[in-house]
């Protein structure tokens, strides 16, 4: 049987949208962009550039040829740090 997730509230974060921000935990170690959006919810951002992922789309009246194409996935607030723009 299924069990229901409690509904999550949103959160205040240390990270706004544009901010520059560096990722100091997971496979982008190291890297800085720019948060191009924030989920308060789920805790996660997702920044210019980084944690791509790989999409599979199947052939549809807007993309008749299909493809494989790469997306920004979200990475948890947690593991990015705000950085001054003018030392980045």
């Amino acid at each position: 049987m299924a069990t229901k997730t409690k509904a999550q509230k949103p959160v205040k974060l240390h990270v706004k949208t544009g901010d520059t921000v560096k990722v100091i935990a997971g496979d982008e170690r190291g890297k800085t962009g720019v948060i191009k959006s924030v989920n308060r919810t789920t805790q996660r951002v997702i920044v210019d550039g980084l944690n791509l992922v790989t999409k599979h789309n199947k052939p549809s009246a807007k993309n008749p040829q299909g493809g494989i194409t790469k997306i920004e996935a979200g990475i948890h607030v947690s593991n990015v740090k705000a950085v001054d723009s003018t030392n980045a």
